[in-house]
């Protein structure tokens, strides 16, 4: 497990369209995941403890924040011989067990995740309903437990969008294994 943080991209830079299909082969395109109020993008996987952690969380934000205008989706770019548990059929049984009412999708030529500059898992970015980054950064002060939390930038960030409030001053970079990359 490599520790890497994610890299700073510039606040209203425009979303990468992408289309990408679910473990199920159902293709999802990128314009049509908004929400009214804009669309949480999260890079994800399986097998990372960071990811791992962070899960329910998101997973609880996901849903709070969808009756309010924010849609999720979550992209595995870990699709890698040497990571079985990241996997299309073990992304599939992720999405079951932790009852994802949203798409999981699978970057497997890693394209999606170059376009973003994505680092690491997880790696959320923000995006309103024009499609301008207002938030890439860490999910909470805490990965390891909820417990220890003290602050929650991403739902901070989300508040505010759903506000239409000016994006967080001084957002912090998520932090978590490193993407598998297949050179």
């Amino acid at each position: 497990m490599t520790l890497v943080y994610s890299q700073d991209m510039p606040l209203g830079s425009k979303m990468p369209s992408f289309q990408l299909k679910d473990p199920d082969g159902r293709v999802f395109d990128s314009d049509a995941l908004f929400g009214s109020k804009g669309l949480l993008v999260v890079f994800t996987c399986n097998h990372c403890p960071y990811a791992g952690a962070q899960w329910p969380r998101l997973v609880r934000l996901a849903e709070e924040f969808k009756s309010r205008g924010i849609a999720t989706v979550a992209i595995n770019s870990n699709i890698h011989p040497d990571y079985p548990e990241d996997a299309p059929l073990a992304m599939k049984q992720k999405a079951a067990e932790l009852k994802l009412k949203f798409p999981y999708l699978v970057d497997d030529t890693q394209q999606v995740a170059r376009d973003f500059a994505a680092q690491c898992t997880p790696d959320p970015y923000l995006f309103d309903q024009a499609g301008r980054l207002v938030y890439h950064g860490r999910i909470d002060d805490n990965w390891k437990t909820e417990e220890g939390v003290t602050r929650q930038e991403l739902r901070e960030a989300m508040e505010a969008l759903v506000h239409d409030a000016p994006p967080l001053e001084g957002q912090s970079p998520s932090m978590g294994c490193s993407i598998k990359w297949r050179e």
